[in-house]
């Protein structure tokens, strides 16, 4: 397994570089904040990126993709990571997609995978319950009555549902929560009569919605895949959004160093540049080596998604848990390096902190991932 990029996904991480450069800056997330944005993205920048074929990197040729790994996709969220673009790219083609190409039945991909490949449709997985990632105690209800579904419970912290035209709601049809069996996901039209959509300010102006299901009634046919089955793919789908996630988190770590080095270099004390300091220099080198590794355990995870998906379970949770930590201790110490002024909202240093904060949550804490990681491997 290749710890370093091919060619071509070297050329796609430069023109991702170069193009959120232009049009999605830190200052452009900045400004989502200030206006209060209704959508919480740009939607002309999401038509652009489509348009480069961003949203059907994963997808396969015959349901309109691109079919260029996932480490190409893992490519892109790096590059978004650094700039902390807001977009509907890790909901609709990390893990929406991956729930339709994993758990759906044929007729589902060819009627949404093409349309999701174009950036007209977004999707949204509705999965939490509680503050704790805990993806099994679903007490959500999907009760099917002949060729009619009734949908009740409520989700929360559902990124990107707000804006997202088809929710995928992880509900029971059958089974208590904490198990496995009788899980069901549910395609959703946000816009259905019973559904009750509350969108959230994040601490990071991270996009996320609660939502209430109230007797929303639904043809049986918008259980994805066979009903109460999703226990045997959804696993997959978090591993899948977990490897992503950590890859959206080195870009934002490599940023960080990188602006933290600048100001070491840059900022003078008692006359002499305070990088000078062999104390900083030390606390510099620790992030650059943790940084390399995370670099290895990063490509290492997103190869295995595509080459050894068997062994996705035990990756995923080592490359989340690695990189919680590092994007914790790197903006911790971004701050700390800067001063006074790293805790300013002038400057974008803050930005990054926050993002890293509710990103360390999402899909798994250390802590979670510590203990199944512990689990998988039988201690």
């Amino acid at each position: 397994m290749a710890l370093v990029l091919n060619e071509e996904q070297r050329l796609l991480a430069e023109t991702a570089r170069e193009f959120l450069g232009e049009h999605a800056p830190v200052a452009a997330l900045r400004t989502l904040r200030d206006n209060r944005d209704a959508t919480g993205y740009s939607q002309a920048l999401w038509r652009q990126m489509a348009e480069l074929g961003w949203a059907s990197v994963i997808l396969p040729e015959s349901y309109g993709g691109l079919e260029f790994g996932f480490t190409g996709i893992g490519v892109l969220l790096q590059e978004t990571g650094r700039t902390l673009t807001a977009s509907p790219l890790f909901a609709t083609t990390v893990v929406g997609a991956s729930a339709i190409l994993l758990g759906g039945t044929e007729t589902q991909r060819e009627d949404y995978l093409p349309r999701l490949a174009a950036g007209e449709l977004t999707l949204a997985l509705a999965l939490e319950e509680s503050h704790h990632h805990r993806p099994y105690h679903n007490a959500t209800r999907a009760e099917l009555k002949g060729d009619s579904l009734h949908l009740n419970g409520e989700k929360c912290f559902v990124l990107d549902g707000h804006s997202a035209d088809l929710l995928l709601v992880v509900a029971r049809t059958a089974g208590e929560p904490g198990d496995r069996e009788g899980l069901s996901v549910v395609l959703v039209p946000r816009d259905s009569d019973g559904v009750d959509c509350q969108r959230t300010l994040m601490v990071d102006s991270r996009n996320a919605a609660n939502i209430r299901f109230d007797n929303v009634t639904l043809p049986a046919s918008a259980i994805l895949g066979e009903p109460g089955t999703a226990g045997d793919w959804l696993d997959a789908v978090l591993d899948r959004g977990r490897v992503a996630l950590a890859a959206e988190m080195l870009g934002s770590t490599e940023e960080v160093f990188a602006r933290t080095v600048a100001w070491l270099k840059e900022r003078v004390q008692f006359g002499v540049p305070i990088g000078s300091f062999q104390a900083l220099q030390h606390r510099a080198s620790r992030l650059q080596a943790e940084l390399e590794l995370a670099r290895s355990v990063v490509l290492q995870a997103l190869a295995t998604v595509d080459d050894n998906p068997q062994q996705l379970a035990l990756v995923a949770s080592l490359a989340k848990a690695q990189l919680n930590e590092l994007v914790k201790l790197a903006t911790n110490e971004a701050v700390q390096l800067h001063g006074g002024i790293g805790v300013t909202d002038e400057l974008e240093i803050g930005f990054f902190l926050k993002r890293a904060r509710v990103t360390m949550q999402i899909l798994g804490d250390t802590g979670f991932h510590k203990d199944r990681y512990a689990s998988l491997c039988g201690y």
